[in-house]
């Protein structure tokens, strides 16, 4: 299975940088286009490791568990 690397901007829209075979070269990948991201331009790259561009795409989609928001009684 390939890594895939997105940069996920405002609204949690998704851009495909790349598609890798080796963990390093995903990693390397990623490194090198974070550091082309503005501070505070609400932008973040990440990699996944999926069965395919759709599954990687779901995966990065879906709202992690305790993320910030009305969550309970927590608003």
């Amino acid at each position: 299975m390939p890594y895939y690397v997105y940069k996920i901007g405002p609204l949690n829209i998704l851009d495909k940088l790349g598609i890798v075979d080796s963990f390093k070269a995903a990693k390397s990948l990623a490194n090198e286009e974070r550091k082309k991201l503005l501070p505070n331009g609400g932008q973040t790259v990440k990699m996944i490791f999926a069965d395919n561009e759709l599954a990687a795409e779901d995966i990065l989609s879906q709202p992690r568990e305790g993320e910030v928001g009305l969550i309970g009684d927590d608003y």
